[in-house]
C-alpha cells in the first residue's frame, strides 16, 4: 500500500501536479497587466465593467471551489502546455507591441493552464460559466470596437436629431455630430451603445446563472435582447445631454450630469433587462417550455 502511495505521488508529480511555479509565474504576469488595464481601459467609461467582472467572477470560482477540489484530476502535461505556449506566446506579443487585448487573453490562457494543471479537464467543464465570464474581462480591440460603433453613433446621432427636430428645436447633424442652437456635440463611442452592451451582456449572464439557472439556449435568447436595449438606452442618454445643454448650456451639459446621466440610463437597462427575464419566462412557462 505505502509502494502505490508512493508510486502515485511520483506519478502526480511528474504530471504537473506541483502548480506553485505555475501559479507564481501567473501572478508575475498578472500584475504588469493590471497596471496596463488599469491605465489604458478601466479608466475609461467602456472599459470600467472590467474590475467589476473580474470582482465577480472571482467570486463565482471561489463558489466552486470545494466542489473543484473534491472532483480534482491533475491535467496532463500535454494539456497544460498545449493551453501555456500559446498563451504565452499572446502574452509576450501583447506586451512588445502593447497591445492589452493580445496581454489580457494571454494571461487569461495562463490562468486556464494553472487551472487544468490542478483540477483537470472534466473539473473545468464542470464550472464553465466562471471561466466564460471571466473573459468578458478581456477588452475587445479598438479597431474592432470602431468598427461596430461607427453606423451605431451615426444611428444614435440620426434618431436623436430627426426626434428632436420634431418638437421644433433647431437641431441638426452633420455625421456623428448633433448641432442644436450654437452648440456643437459629437456623439463619441461610448454613447454608441457598446460600452453598455459589454456591461448589460456579462451582468444579464452572471443574473441568469445565479437566479435562475437556465438553459444556455435562453441565456443566448436573453443576451441578444440585450442589444436593443442597450442601444435605446443609449440614445435616451443623448437626448437628455443634448436638452441639459440647450437649455443649460455646455458647462453643465458636460459636467456631472454627463456621468450621472450615463449611470442612471445603465440601471435603468438593467431593470430592464430584469423585467424582460421575468416576462420572457413566464411566457414560455405558459407555453410548457421549461428553462
Amino acid at each position: 500500500m505505502a509502494t502505490a502511495a508512493a508510486r502515485r505521488h511520483f506519478q502526480l508529480g511528474s504530471n504537473v501536479t506541483d502548480t506553485w511555479p505555475l501559479a507564481i509565474g501567473l501572478a508575475v504576469l498578472a500584475i504588469p497587466t493590471a497596471v496596463s488595464l488599469a491605465t489604458q481601459t478601466w479608466s475609461r467609461e467602456d472599459g470600467a465593467q472590467g474590475p467589476l467582472i473580474l470582482a465577480t467572477g472571482g467570486w463565482l470560482l471561489w463558489r466552486q471551489l470545494p466542489a473543484m477540489r473534491a472532483g480534482a484530476v491533475p491535467g496532463s502535461s500535454w494539456a497544460v502546455a498545449a493551453l501555456l505556449l500559446p498563451s504565452l506566446g499572446l502574452y509576450v506579443a501583447g506586451r512588445a507591441f502593447d497591445f492589452v487585448t493580445l496581454e489580457a487573453a494571454g494571461l487569461y490562457g495562463v490562468g486556464l493552464a494553472v487551472l487544468q494543471a490542478n483540477f483537470g479537464s472534466r473539473t473545468l467543464l464542470k464550472v464553465w460559466f466562471p471561466l466564460l465570464y471571466l473573459a468578458f474581462a478581456i477588452p475587445p480591440p479598438s479597431s474592432l470596437i470602431d468598427h461596430l460603433t461607427a453606423p451605431l453613433k451615426h444611428f444614435a446621432a440620426f434618431v436623436t436629431t430627426d426626434g428632436l427636430r420634431l418638437f421644433g428645436l433647431p437641431i441638426s447633424r452633420e455625421g456623428v455630430t448633433i448641432l442644436i442652437a450654437q452648440y456643437q456635440l459629437l456623439v463619441e463611442d461610448a454613447c454608441s451603445g457598446m460600452n453598455s452592451l459589454m456591461g448589460l451582456t456579462a451582468i444579464s449572464l452572471l443574473y441568469i446563472y445565479l437566479m435562475r439557472r437556465a438553459s444556455p439556449v435562453y441565456a443566448l435568447l436573453l443576451s441578444v435582447l440585450v442589444i436593443p436595449i442597450a442601444i435605446l438606452a443609449n440614445i435616451v442618454r443623448i437626448v437628455v445631454i443634448v436638452l441639459v445643454t440647450y437649455a443649460f448650456g455646455d458647462s453643465v451639459g458636460q459636467s456631472f450630469i454627463h456621468v450621472a446621466a450615463g449611470l442612471f440610463l445603465f440601471t435603468t437597462a438593467l431593470l430592464l433587462v430584469f423585467a424582460l427575464d421575468n416576462a420572457l419566462s413566464a411566457g414560455l412557462s405558459k407555453l410548457g417550455i421549461r428553462l
